[in-house]
């Protein structure tokens, strides 16, 4: 009976080893089904055939692996926090695996060497010896927004905006920062489905950005191409507003909802020319974002130092900051870092950031202002 019974718990254990392996795996899959469906499309930057396919796929088992890797590590600790890198948010049709496995983001000059602050972004508010809310330093960067005059642009004319970036590259398993570069960018503004939306000039290439993948007959202006027009018509209400670029943002399983708000907003205030009103009306939809706070000490990718709002995304262990002149409060860059250790990175490195230092309206895409 002992040796029966031997056997027939060896067979359990096998079983229960076999289950708990095919759970791991479906749990893979899903991660990485799920990854795969927040990857930015490939478009517009003429790799050859095949080769888009050919970094997503090298990224996805990229992930498998750490997933599986970070699961035996924390099987006998209870649930972790996902850790799937999640990209930063940048316009769909700009962004792209450029030759290699890139996060859609960028990161400041020294990376990781750059410190998560100790006061961990807490509401200001709530921090001894400084008692400014900080729905009060976004009245006031909304009131100085409101007093722009950098439009209006044409149907026809192309918004311009320079700025010094960083890529991150995965290919590795890990986040590489790359070297600092200039990118230029012409967003074209023609009202309905467009299938060229401007032009990218980047490592000494002027390339087009095509449409959206999946819009055979053009992108349309909105959330992910926002024209002059169309910010023009949105909501001045800050809670209307807000209410409504929620309901425009996609539910992403596993990010906060109100983090992926926040990150669309910080692409409507860092890569357009915004109407004056739709300006002032965005920075206090912001302060209505839960867990919003100010960043003192906060800096954009060149390192300027300037006012800084702030909102930390939990599940995903990440920390997006904006960046504002200091004196006249025009908005300097942004940058996103990881909150604690994971699989692809320390705690404290950079996931994105950029450094804005020029923006205008230019009647030709591909052709500098000062050209």
């Amino acid at each position: 009976m002992t040796a029966t019974t031997g056997t027939d718990d060896s067979r359990d254990d096998r079983h229960d080893r076999h289950d708990r392996h095919d759970r791991h795996d479906r749990h893979g899959r899903d991660d990485r089904d799920e990854l795969a469906r927040r990857l930015p499309p490939a478009t517009g930057f003429a790799l050859p055939p095949g080769r888009h396919e050919h970094h997503r796929e090298r990224l996805m088992n990229l992930i498998d692996h750490d997933t599986a890797a970070a699961r035996e590590r924390t099987a006998n600790r209870g649930p972790a926090r996902p850790r799937l890198l999640r990209p930063s948010f940048l316009a769909p049709a700009i962004t792209l695996a450029l030759a290699g496995v890139l996060v859609a983001g960028y990161s400041a000059p020294g990376g990781p060497d750059l410190p998560v602050r100790a006061d961990g972004g807490a509401p200001a508010s709530e921090r001894a010896g400084d008692a400014r809310p900080v729905a009060l330093v976004l009245d006031r960067i909304s009131d100085a927004a409101a007093r722009s005059g950098e439009g209006p642009v044409g149907d026809d004319q192309f918004v311009y905006v320079r700025s010094q970036v960083q890529a991150s590259d995965l290919t590795s398993g890990k986040l590489v920062t790359g070297p600092l570069a200039e990118r230029e960018i012409w967003y074209a503004q023609k009202p309905g489905p467009q299938k060229k939306l401007g032009y990218i000039r980047q490592d000494g290439e002027t390339l087009p950005i095509n449409a959206e993948l999946g819009d055979t007959d053009g992108t349309r202006e909105g959330l992910h191409r926002p024209t002059y027009r169309w910010l023009a018509a949105l909501p001045t209400d800050p809670r209307r507003l807000l209410d409504h670029l929620t309901a425009l943002t996609p539910k992403d399983e596993g990010q906060e909802h109100a983090q992926a708000v926040f990150e669309n907003i910080g692409h409507l205030i860092g890569e357009t020319v915004l109407p004056p009103e739709t300006a002032a009306a965005l920075y206090k939809a912001a302060a209505l974002i839960p867990g919003v706070s100010d960043a003192p000490g906060a800096v954009d990718a060149l390192g300027r130092h300037g006012v800084g709002i702030a909102r930390e995304d939990t599940r995903f262990s990440t920390r997006s900051e904006w960046v504002f002149d200091p004196e006249g409060l025009a908005f300097l860059g942004s940058r996103t870092f990881l909150t604690e250790d994971t699989g692809i990175g320390a705690k404290g490195t950079l996931l994105d950031a950029e450094a804005v230092l020029k923006r205008a309206v230019v009647d030709k895409g591909g052709v500098r202002p000062q050209d």
